[in-house]
Formats: C-alpha cells, sequence, structure tokens
C-alpha cells in the first residue's frame, strides 16, 4: 500500500513537472513572440517617422531659403537699379522691405533662426528611433535565448521534444546595408 502512494506521489509530482514545464515553455515561446512584435512596432516608427520628419524639415528649410533667397534677390535688383526711375526703384525697394519683413518675422518667431533645432531634433528623432530598435532587438535576442535554453536543457527538453517545440531564430542583421543607419539627405 506504501508502494502505491509512493509511485502515486511520484507520477502526481511529474505530472507537476510536465505542466510546469509545458507552461514555462509556452510562457517563454508568448514573450518571444511579444518581443519581435516589438520590433515590428518600432520599425513602423521608424517607416512612418523619417520621412514626415524628413518632410517637416525640408519644409521648414525650404521656407526659410525661399526667404533668403528672396531677401538677395530682392536686395541684387535694388542695387543694380541705382540708376532706374524713382517709381521702379521705389517699387524694388518696396519688395526689398516687404522681404526683409519677413525675414524679420523669421527671426521673432525664430530668435536663432531655429532652422539649427530643427536639423538637430531630426537626428535626435533618428537616434532614438534607432536606440529603440537597437533596445527591441536585443530584448527579442535576449528572450530567444532563454526560450531556446529552456528548449535545450534537460529536463525541460524532453517536455519541449513530446510537444514540438521549435527553437527560436535569432535577429541578426546579415546584410551589409541593413548594418548602416539611414541615410538622410535634405537635397
Amino acid at each position: 500500500m506504501i508502494a502505491l502512494w509512493i509511485v502515486l506521489g511520484i507520477v502526481v509530482i511529474l505530472i507537476f513537472f510536465i505542466i510546469g514545464a509545458y507552461n514555462g515553455l509556452v510562457g517563454f515561446r508568448n514573450q518571444v513572440k511579444n518581443a519581435w512584435a516589438q520590433i515590428d512596432v518600432q520599425l513602423k516608427r521608424r517607416y512612418d517617422l523619417i520621412p514626415n520628419l524628413v518632410e517637416t524639415v525640408k519644409g521648414y528649410a525650404k521656407h526659410e531659403r525661399e526667404t533668403f533667397e528672396m531677401v538677395t534677390k530682392a536686395r541684387n535688383l535694388a542695387q543694380q537699379a541705382s540708376s532706374a526711375g524713382a517709381a521702379e526703384r521705389g517699387k524694388l525697394e518696396g519688395e526689398l522691405g516687404m522681404a526683409l519683413g519677413r525675414l524679420l518675422a523669421v527671426a521673432e518667431a525664430y530668435p536663432e533662426l531655429k532652422a539649427n533645432q530643427n536639423f538637430l531634433a531630426l537626428q535626435e528623432e533618428l537616434t532614438s528611433t534607432e536606440n529603440k530598435i537597437s533596445f527591441s532587438r536585443q530584448y527579442y535576442n535576449d528572450s530567444v535565448l532563454k526560450y531556446n535554453n529552456k528548449i535545450q536543457m534537460f529536463p525541460s527538453n524532453v517536455i519541449a521534444g513530446m510537444f514540438s517545440f521549435k527553437l527560436g531564430e535569432f535577429f541578426e542583421v546579415t546584410i551589409t546595408v541593413e548594418k548602416e543607419a539611414p541615410k538622410v539627405s535634405f537635397t
């Protein structure tokens, strides 16, 4: 009778072990799936963020470039019109005044002509996004490592084999272009 209780106790312990090992493997597998989803989220963020930020900065730089070009053009025309009649010169000086007014408005709204800050903000966003992608990749690879260790180590490897758990794949950059940071051009 005691032998029956011992065998029954061993079977119960074995069942609890199998359930615990199986649930642990499922938890690690789900952690790997979640980690991969986080990489997808960050990549999507990159895909959405970079073009929008680049276009925003390009639009801002274009606005300033147009203002500077307008001032330069108006100045050159006004200088060249020094021998022109009063009406023509007045018209050109008025255009220069309007261009300077726009330049002063830009300067007032952006005391340091914050185009540089916009470019810095773009660089910061790009760096932040790349860091988030890097952290997500690291978290994913750490999750895969834990999951693979659980699958390959005794005694959970027995349960993994019984329930056909497959090894996770590490996220490795193999293409040289993918190893490089994205290049952003403002021209």
